[in-house]
C-alpha cells in the first residue's frame, strides 16, 4: 500500500512541474490573457463597447429586414434578431475586460 501512495506522490509531482512549465511557456509566449494580448495589439474597451451597440442597431435591424421579408416566416426572423442579439453582451464584457486592462497599464501593474 505505502508503495502504490508513493507512486501515486511521486506521479502528482512530476505532473505539478509539468503544469508549471507550461503555464511558464504559455506566459512568456503571451498566451496566458488574450485580453491582455488584445489590448497589446492595439484593441481598445470604447471600440468593444462600440460593437455592443452596433449589434444591438444590427439585430433590430436584421429582425425589421426579416419580418418585411414576406417569403420567410415570423419565427425566423426572430431567430436572426435574438442570434445576433447576443452579440451584445460579448462585445461588453469584452469591452470592460479591456477597460480592466486599460486601468491596469495606467498604473504600472
Amino acid at each position: 500500500m505505502s508503495s502504490l501512495k508513493n507512486d501515486t506522490q511521486k506521479t502528482a509531482d512530476r505532473l505539478t512541474r509539468e503544469a508549471k512549465k507550461r503555464a511558464q511557456a504559455a506566459q512568456q509566449a503571451g498566451l496566458q490573457n488574450p485580453v491582455r494580448a488584445l489590448s497589446d495589439a492595439g484593441f481598445r474597451s470604447e471600440w468593444a463597447y462600440l460593437g455592443g451597440f452596433a449589434s444591438i442597431g444590427l439585430s433590430f435591424v436584421s429582425w425589421a429586414v426579416s419580418q418585411a421579408n414576406r417569403k420567410t416566416d415570423r419565427s425566423q426572423s426572430d431567430r436572426w434578431g435574438i442570434f445576433i442579439g447576443h452579440w451584445a453582451p460579448t462585445f461588453f464584457a469584452l469591452g470592460l475586460a479591456l477597460k480592466h486592462e486599460e486601468n491596469d497599464k495606467a498604473i504600472g501593474r
